[in-house]
């Protein structure tokens, strides 16, 4: 049985000012239920990939289709796909002046066009996912870096989107908090959920990746299933990265 692919990335290239090369000719095709998990050295184009994916960062060619839809300059298309990928970067970016309750109904409301009280529950469920509901009426100032990132996750999946991107979700939390950001993770990896996945936590690529993408200039220097990736990698250069790594 042939798994649908819902991500289509197709020679993307994007380039910044400076004549920095971010994505030369990046290709990448990520199946429905699959966790792919993205490495390499900082300035490879992790990010950038990331970005272009949801519609921030533009591409200067290629093309991107998620779940059958381009992402092209048609604006219904870009809002579309805007609902269907849910984003988690490095900073939280909670408003910080709504509760924690007011920033996770705040994407129903506004997108999904729920009333408040239709958002209620499902706020709370999030909540319960990861590990919060105790801190429903805090404001983000009141929690520690590893509870507002868990909110940031959660209001993402607020968007029931198809598709959970990860852009160092945990690079800026302190040891301690990384940890319980990452199980909420797992978790979701087990669910079945479509994630891509930036980061540097090569245990959480192990235990939870079904493949590894190793970047480096724009460019994929080698991929493969994780077993594989970490057991035998074949390129030169992804063996020295892991060994100054692991």
């Amino acid at each position: 049985m042939t798994v649908e692919r819902i991500i289509e990335a197709t020679e993307l290239t994007k380039t910044f000012p400076g004549g920095i090369i971010a994505l030369d000719r990046f290709s990448l095709t990520v199946r429905r239920g699959e966790v792919v998990v993205v490495i390499g050295p900082s300035g490879s184009g992790k990010s950038t990939f990331l970005g272009c994916l949801n519609g921030l960062e533009e591409i200067d060619s290629g093309s991107i289709v998620i779940d059958g839809i381009p992402l092209d300059h048609h604006r219904r298309n870009r809002l579309l796909i805007r609902q269907e990928v849910g984003m988690v970067f490095q900073a939280f970016n909670l408003f910080p002046h709504m509760t924690v309750r007011e920033n996770i109904d705040l994407a129903q409301v506004r997108v999904r066009k729920k009333t408040s009280a239709e958002a209620a529950g499902p706020t709370m469920e999030l909540l319960k996912k990861v590990g919060i509901t105790e801190k429903a009426d805090r404001y983000p100032n009141e929690l520690s870096g590893g509870q507002q990132q868990r909110v940031a996750i959660a209001r993402a999946l607020a968007m029931s989107p198809k598709v959970m991107l990860f852009d160092e979700a945990t690079s800026a939390l302190d040891p301690e908090m990384i940890g319980e950001v990452l199980e909420v993770m797992r978790a979701l990896a087990a669910e079945g959920m479509t994630m891509v996945v930036v980061t540097h936590e090569m245990g959480f690529a192990r235990e939870a990746g079904d493949r590894v993408v190793f970047m480096e200039a724009g460019r994929i220097v080698e991929e493969g299933d994780t077993e594989r990736f970490f057991g035998s990698p074949r390129e030169e250069r992804t063996k020295a990265f892991l060994s100054q790594i692991r």
